[in-house]
C-alpha cells in the first residue's frame, strides 16, 4: 500500500482537528477550516451552508459536542487542490459514513463540502 500524499495527509490532520470537541465548540476555530462556500448534507438530512453550521454548534446553550471515534480513514487527491475523505465515526450509538471534499486555498486546506449517512451495526 502507497503512503498517502502530502495533500491527503494534510487534509486528515483537518478532519481530525474539525471533529474535536474543543474545535467544534468554538466559533473562531471552526471558522478556520470552513471553506465560505462550506455545504453538507447530515445525517438528520438537513442541508446546512457556513453560517448556520457555525451558528448551530456554537450557539449559546447548544449542547456540547459529544467525542468521536473514526474509523477506516482513507482519502484520494482529486486534483492539486481537492482531496476526497471516506471513513465511518460513531459518538455514542449514532455510527455514520462520511465523506468530505477538502479545498486547497490562500489559507490552507478547508472543508468545502460534507455529507453524513446514518448506519447501523447490522448494516
Amino acid at each position: 500500500m502507497t503512503e498517502p500524499s502530502p495533500a491527503v495527509e494534510a487534509a486528515i490532520e483537518a478532519e481530525l482537528r474539525l471533529l474535536d470537541p474543543a474545535v467544534r465548540a468554538s466559533a473562531e476555530l471552526l471558522a478556520e477550516l470552513l471553506h465560505p462556500e462550506f455545504s453538507e448534507f447530515g445525517t438528520s438530512g438537513r442541508h446546512w451552508d457556513r453560517e448556520s453550521i457555525l451558528a448551530a454548534l456554537t450557539a449559546e446553550g447548544a449542547s456540547a459536542p459529544r467525542p468521536v471515534t473514526t474509523s477506516g480513514m482513507r482519502g484520494v487527491q482529486l486534483a492539486p487542490d481537492l482531496v476526497h475523505l471516506t471513513f465511518d465515526t460513531q459518538s455514542g450509538e449514532r455510527r455514520s459514513h462520511r465523506s468530505s471534499l477538502w479545498r486547497l486555498t490562500d489559507s490552507g486546506w478547508l472543508l468545502y463540502f460534507h455529507q453524513g449517512t446514518p448506519f447501523s451495526a447490522a448494516s
